[in-house]
């Protein structure tokens, strides 16, 4: 995590066995009484969280050599647009979750489930929480679908190979149609 407080940490590659919390929130529930069937989000929300697990994330704002040597020797690395501490990865899985839950086809009467909140503990008693308020908020950094790339590695194994482009397609188009 480069600028952060502690050379450990700024200055050395390393990795954390992260916990995700998914909040949602709904004003009412589906034919099964629940806010949303967490099985449903095996298919998309899930893929993309687990896209992340032993793979190297790097920071487009990192040192290009880095970023092409990462990429040179590891078969699974995801780039994103901010340094990946777990404030920012609650903010990357707010978007992404959110995105598949704005593109996902609600057929058991679920009502306006929304994503409430992610939690991305970096520790038992360490962890990062982000509202939609954070997730959008442009001086945190800009985290667009767009600016994120999985590895050739990674989308291979997806279920659904096409999950992501389309997630970024449908992205997209809602944010042409609320600027017009």
């Amino acid at each position: 995590v480069r600028g952060c407080s502690t050379r450990r940490c700024s200055h050395s590659i390393h990795g954390h066995s992260y916990k995700i919390e998914l909040l949602l929130e709904a004003h009412s529930l589906d034919h099964g009484q629940m806010v949303y069937d967490f099985g449903l989000l095996k298919g998309g929300a899930f893929t993309l969280i687990d896209a992340f697990d032993h793979a190297v994330t790097l920071w487009t704002g990192d040192d290009p050599a880095y970023l092409a040597s990462m990429r040179q020797h590891s078969e699974r690395w995801v780039l994103i647009p901010v340094s990946p501490s777990a404030e920012q990865f609650s903010r990357l899985f707010f978007r992404l979750v959110d995105a598949v839950l704005a593109t996902t086809a609600l057929r058991n009467g679920e009502g306006d489930v929304r994503l409430h909140s992610v939690i991305v503990h970096e520790t038992e008693t360490g962890y990062a929480q982000c509202f939609r308020e954070d997730a959008e908020n442009p001086r945190m950094g800009r985290i667009e679908l767009e600016s994120i790339v999985f590895a050739p590695a990674i989308t291979a194994q997806w279920c659904d190979a096409a999950l992501f482009e389309r997630l970024k397609r449908a992205c997209g188009l809602a944010r042409q149609e609320s600027a017009t």
